[in-house]
């Protein structure tokens, strides 16, 4: 998706906001933890679990250059 093109954008804005709406627990999840619970060494682990039970795991250590990254995110999405 070009991020540059406003039609892209505002799709993506859609595509966000039905999500919320399905989902409405997680965009605040996400919003308290990129405000308050990421740090450098944080741990960041996720778990998938198909309908057919099958488990994908992963997980990560932040680093510096995350937390840049991290912050980019932040600014965009709450402001300085």
């Amino acid at each position: 998706m070009n991020i540059q093109n406003p039609a892209a954008i505002f799709q993506m804005m859609n595509l966000w906001s039905r999500f919320q709406k399905n989902h409405p627990k997680f965009p605040k999840f996400l919003s308290a933890v990129v405000k308050n619970g990421i740090k450098e060494g944080s741990i960041i682990e996720i778990r998938v679990t198909t309908a057919e039970g099958e488990s994908y795991d992963s997980n990560l250590k932040v680093n510096a250059e995350d937390m840049e990254i991290i912050g980019q995110i932040r600014d965009m999405s709450f402001g300085k």
